[in-house]
């Protein structure tokens, strides 16, 4: 009897492990990530936990396209002005895609978005020496299903602070 019971237990834990969020959670990344401690806190205009709350993080783009939207431009120019304010820091723009199309097309889409972003926040005024960028193309979704709404979220370009808190 206790084979049986081995073996559900077994059968149990595998069903569980299969259930795990395989999501890319980029809503913490940077310096801290929780608004507290090394932060400073939303309240603090010079705190990465402000850029990714107040100023805006991301930037979202349709299909096939790497082309900067209105609605990007706004959040972009509020981070160029914020990376004025804020010297000590450099970024680095992740680009990404959905999960539709291979991978090669999805890193090559990705590298296209944190390509335009960063063009952008260069021609704002912000010194190209202060900016990297990465693809990771679709291996880093945020949201999976096979929705639009999933795809949409997907289809983004994070600008990622580094520095700053210790210089």
């Amino acid at each position: 009897m206790s084979g049986i019971k081995t073996a559900i237990l077994l059968v149990a834990g595998l069903a569980l492990s299969a259930c795990s969020d395989a999501r890319w959670d980029d809503t913490s990344a940077g310096n801290g990530g929780s608004g507290i401690g090394v932060d400073g806190g939303l309240g603090d205009p010079s705190s990465p936990a402000y850029f990714r709350e107040a100023v805006g993080d991301r930037v979202l783009f349709l299909v096939d396209q790497s082309s900067i939207s209105p609605e990007a431009q706004v959040i972009l120019d509020g981070q160029a002005r914020w990376l004025q304010a804020n010297p000590a820091y450099v970024v680095t723009i992740e680009g990404h895609a959905d999960e539709r199309g291979t991978r090669e097309y999805n890193l090559a889409l990705g590298a296209s978005r944190a390509n335009s972003a960063r063009d952008y926040l260069i021609s704002k005024g912000v010194a190209a020496s202060r900016i990297q960028t990465v693809s990771f193309g679709k291996e880093r979704p945020i949201e999976i299903c096979s929705e639009q709404s999933c795809y949409e979220k997907n289809r983004r370009a994070v600008t990622v602070l580094a520095g700053g808190a210790l210089s």
